[in-house]
C-alpha cells in the first residue's frame, strides 16, 4: 500500500477538530466509521431568516487608541489591558502554533490583533486563549472571550446567540485528492471514498452529489488526511482554508475544483456590547481602505493565490 510522507505530530494536529459545521452548539452523536450517509441528528427549531452577512454599521470615527469611550466595552478591555481572542490552535495558515517558538500565529490570530492595535494602539496586548471547535459560538456568548476569529462561518443560526462581525473572509467548500488523480470536479468522484467530519455540512453535502461518491465519516480533519494518505479513502472535502493547509504539508495532494458552497467567515462577539461589534467593523472598514487587509492575506494566505478584493462590508 502507498503511503504518503509523513505529517508531524503537530501538522495533523493542525486539522483536528475544524469543519463546516454550521450548527451553534454541536448535538452529541455517537461516532461512527461507517462508510454513507450522515447519521440522524435531533431536529433543531428552524433558525429565523436573516442575512447573516449583515452586520451592525460603525458609529461615526474610530476613537484614538487608549481613549475608548467612557462606558463602552472597549473602555472594559482597555482596562483590562489585553484583548482575549478565542481560536484554535490547529488550523494551519489561519491560526496554528508555530512549532520553533510556540506562538499562535495566522490570519485569524492577525485579525485579532488588529483590533488590539485599534483599542491599545498595541497589537500584542492580546491574550489567546484557545477554545474548542464546539465552544466557539458559547465562549463568545458568555463573555469567556472577547471575541472569536476561528474559520467561523456567520449564519443565521448563530446570529442567535452572537453577533458577527462583517465578513472578512470568503471560503468555500472544496475537495482534496491525490495529485495522480484525474479528477478536475467532486463530480468526478462517483464511487470513490470522500472522508469528511461527522455531522458536518461538508459531510452532509457529500451526499448531494449526482455522481454518488462514498462518504466516509471521520471525528477530525486529522483523522480524514491520515485515513488519505494511508490510501483508506480517495479524497478529503471541507472548506478551502482547510484543505489549503493540508495541500502545504502534503506535497501529494492538491485542491481541485470551484467552491460547492459559501462560508463566509466573520468574528463573534456577545451580543450584550453592541458598540463592540460597531467598533471592530469601524477597524475591519478601516483596513480594507488601507491596504491592511491586503498585507494580512499576502503574509498568511499567499499559497491560495493572489490577494482577492476583500470582502465588502453589508450592514443591517
Amino acid at each position: 500500500m502507498r503511503i504518503r510522507a509523513a505529517v508531524a505530530l503537530l501538522a495533523v494536529a493542525a486539522l483536528a477538530g475544524c469543519s463546516a459545521d454550521s450548527s451553534p452548539m454541536p448535538i452529541a452523536k455517537p461516532f461512527t466509521t461507517t462508510l454513507g450517509p450522515s447519521p440522524a441528528t435531533t431536529e433543531r427549531p428552524a433558525p429565523p431568516k436573516c442575512d447573516p452577512r449583515a452586520s451592525l454599521a460603525p458609529a461615526g470615527a474610530l476613537p484614538p487608541p487608549g481613549k475608548m469611550p467612557a462606558g463602552s466595552y472597549m473602555e472594559t478591555i482597555q482596562k483590562r489591558g489585553r484583548l482575549v481572542l478565542g481560536t484554535s490552535q490547529d488550523t494551519l495558515l489561519f491560526s496554528s502554533r508555530n512549532p520553533f517558538n510556540g506562538q499562535i500565529e495566522g490570519f485569524d490570530v492577525d485579525m485579532g490583533r488588529q483590533i488590539a492595535q485599534a483599542i491599545f494602539g498595541d497589537p500584542g496586548k492580546i491574550q489567546i486563549k484557545v477554545i474548542g471547535y464546539d465552544k466557539r459560538v458559547s465562549s463568545a456568548a458568555d463573555g469567556s472571550v472577547d471575541i472569536v476569529a476561528d474559520t467561523m462561518t456567520a449564519n443565521c443560526e448563530r446570529w442567535v446567540d452572537v453577533d458577527f462581525s462583517t465578513i472578512y473572509y470568503e471560503a468555500g467548500q472544496k475537495v482534496l485528492v491525490s495529485k495522480n488523480s484525474t479528477a478536475k470536479t467532486i463530480e468526478d468522484l462517483g464511487g470513490k471514498r470522500i472522508c469528511s467530519v461527522q455531522g458536518s455540512t461538508s459531510f452532509d453535502r457529500i451526499a448531494t452529489v449526482k455522481a454518488k461518491p462514498v462518504a466516509v465519516a471521520r471525528a477530525a480533519f486529522g483523522d480524514c488526511l491520515v485515513a488519505f494518505q494511508r490510501n483508506e479513502v480517495d479524497a478529503i472535502t471541507t472548506d478551502d482554508t482547510i484543505l489549503a493547509g493540508m495541500a502545504v504539508q502534503d506535497p501529494y495532494a492538491k485542491v481541485i475544483g470551484d467552491k460547492i458552497s459559501e462560508e463566509p467567515y466573520a468574528m463573534a462577539m456577545s451580543n450584550e456590547h453592541p458598540e463592540f461589534t460597531r467598533f471592530v467593523n469601524a477597524v475591519l472598514e478601516r483596513n480594507r481602505a488601507d491596504g491592511t487587509w491586503k498585507k494580512t492575506y499576502e503574509k498568511w494566505l499567499s499559497a491560495l493565490g493572489p490577494a482577492p478584493t476583500p470582502p465588502k462590508a453589508k450592514y443591517r
